[in-house]
């Protein structure tokens, strides 16, 4: 069945960005919000998470699923973009307009990723 080339570009971010938490631990233990615990656990959670809903979105049979799942996962990540703008460090010299920015964009890759939802 033909996919839309902007499913594929979706899933490709969310593997892309899931395989970075393996490859790259460090970038994403430093903005992680003090008060959770577990910080390298999560940090690869967050990246199974991302892996496993980015080719889940590519299956027909799955893709709803993953709707939900990149919506909440999205929801959850707005902790550590609150915390980026409260910390300094976990700010990692980004200038704030930009850390603000962040914030909608959330909400705009829950619409895009709610657009995938079979009815």
């Amino acid at each position: 069945m033909y996919q839309p080339w902007h499913l594929y570009l979706m899933a490709g971010i969310y593997l892309t960005g899931g395989f970075l938490h393996f490859v790259k631990p460090k970038i994403y233990l430093r903005i992680m919000p003090r008060y959770l615990p577990a910080h390298k656990f999560l940090v690869l959670l967050s990246g199974a998470a991302e892996i496993t809903l980015g080719a889940a979105l590519l299956l027909e049979q799955t893709r709803n699923l993953a709707v939900y799942g990149i919506i909440l996962m999205l929801i959850i990540f707005l902790l550590v973009h609150f915390y980026m703008l409260s910390s300094k460090k976990a700010a990692a010299g980004i200038p704030k307009w930009i850390l603000m920015l962040r914030i909608p964009l959330q909400f705009v890759l829950m619409w895009w990723a709610w657009q995938y939802l079979q009815y």
